[in-house]
């Protein structure tokens, strides 16, 4: 199942590059342990299978999306170079790489004037918004809501900034009208409009918080780690759809395309409306930006060391499957709400389950039916072992009762929070494999209900 017929694409590949040094003396590198290398790859497969089948539609746990082939070929055909993005001196193709491509991600926004880059994660990516935030608004308060990715509360905190939570409502979105009256005390610097959130995919009003930004003047930072890319899909709920429509007036977005980018791990994007703030990253270094007069990726990053394998890695997945409305990345990302709602349905329609508010992008949260909360809790956990035992493989959370407050019925409120199922349908592949997905999910939930009664 995992493919194997590409690897002679990289051989191809890698004799071309190598043609791009023929120039050079004769050498013949002497890499230590070479006569183990087999035996060591070996054993290292050996420890790998040790781990979720990440790559299969069955696989609907965590947001976790195999690279697309090309990226890990470009991935592993710049790592015979292995550059470095920090200096032009480093990392000279993949610094221009990195800028061709940061630049077409920024023109799914509609920003042709900006500032941005790429860097380890979402985290360091947000990392850098909030720094950038505090640098413009020092003693102000940063805001997120109660359903934010908790990295928000941890890196004010790093950074010595003022945070704090706004409730959401009942479809885990930022609660607009609790989020004016907290504004209105006029000490927020920024607030952070989630983009999907990590729970269940909720998208925050965005237009709402552009129409506070006009009378309060913070900044707003759209955290779209996660539901960035949607901006290219159709079809999508109304809410989503206004608020992805207004990303681009945002002041800064970071993106991951180690999510729905379809590459490997580390590789985030952080992205600046006004390209001024890069007086902001200002150092000094007396041995790093000589080699050139153009701009070094390191004069506008918070980050030194980067991998230039990323860049490379992310120009070749964009330049086969360009960032377009329509095109075929698009259709990919449109096929997992597509699934997501399939699922949803048949959840929604079978008594044994409880299901909240419907999936905003390809993430859907549900409990299975019982006397109480806690009850239903309980049940999450062994349908949870039972599924995976059929090769289906979801994931666990554990979020507000008000989610579900509308279908509970009868159900004894006996915790404010209750332990529900979660399914992240970001293949492009889980559309074809939702009836197989649901027939092992009803088995399992039959056997763990039948042992229970």
């Amino acid at each position: 199942m995992l493919d194997q017929k590409s690897m002679s694409a990289l051989v191809e590949a890698l004799k071309r590059l190598d043609d791009g040094f023929a120039g050079l003396p004769a050498y013949e590198g002497n890499a230590p342990g070479m006569g183990q290398l087999a035996d060591v790859l070996k054993a290292t497969a050996e420890r790998l299978q040790d781990n979720f089948p990440y790559f299969h539609p069955l696989y609907a746990g965590q947001m976790l999306k195999p690279p697309h082939p090309v990226a890990r070929l470009a991935y592993a055909l710049a790592m015979w170079i292995n550059p470095n993005n920090h200096a032009l001196d480093g990392g000279r193709a993949t610094s221009l790489m990195e800028k061709e491509a940061v630049a077409e991600i920024a023109a799914m926004f509609g920003w042709k004037n900006f500032l941005g880059h790429l860097c380890g994660g979402g985290t360091m990516a947000n990392l850098e918004a909030l720094w950038v935030a505090g640098q413009l608004h020092p003693k102000k308060t940063i805001l997120a809501s109660e359903q934010a990715h908790y990295t928000h509360k941890r890196i004010s905190g790093v950074l010595q900034l003022a945070f704090e939570s706004v409730p959401c409502d009942a479809r885990g979105r930022m609660d607009v009208q609790a989020l004016a009256k907290r504004v209105a005390r006029g000490d927020v610097g920024t607030v952070v409009a989630t983009m999907g959130t990590t729970a269940t995919g909720s998208v925050d009003a965005l237009p709402g918080i552009l129409a506070l930004r006009e009378k309060h003047s913070f900044r707003i930072h759209a955290d779209a780690a996660y539901g960035g890319y949607f901006v290219l899909a159709e079809h999508l709920g109304e809410n989503a759809a206004r608020a992805f429509a207004g990303i681009g007036e945002a002041d800064s977005i970071v993106i991951d395309p180690h999510k729905h980018g379809l590459q490997p791990y580390g590789c985030g994007c952080v992205l600046f409306r006004d390209p001024e703030v890069g007086r902001l990253y200002k150092h000094d270094s007396p041995y790093t930006y000589f080699s050139s007069a153009e701009l070094h990726l390191g004069e506008i990053s918070l980050e030194c060391s980067r991998p230039g394998a990323a860049a490379a890695a992310l120009w070749a997945t964009q330049r086969l499957l360009p960032l377009t409305h329509k095109g075929e990345f698009a259709q990919g990302l449109e096929r997992g709400t597509k699934a997501a709602r399939a699922l949803f349905e048949k959840l929604k329609a079978d008594a044994r389950f409880v299901t909240g508010f419907a999936p905003e992008l390809d993430i859907v949260v549900f409990v299975p039916r019982a006397a109480a909360v806690s009850e239903a809790s309980q049940l999450t956990r062994s349908i949870f072992e039972a599924a995976a035992k059929h090769q289906l493989h979801l994931a666990v959370a554990e979020l507000p009762v008000k989610f579900w407050e509308e279908n509970l019925g009868a159900m004894k409120r006996d915790r404010e929070t209750i332990t529900c199922l979660r399914s992240v349908l970001m293949k492009p592949e889980h559309l074809d494999w939702v009836e197989r997905i649901w027939e092992l999910l009803s088995l399992s939930t039959s056997e763990v209900l039948a042992a229970n009664t």
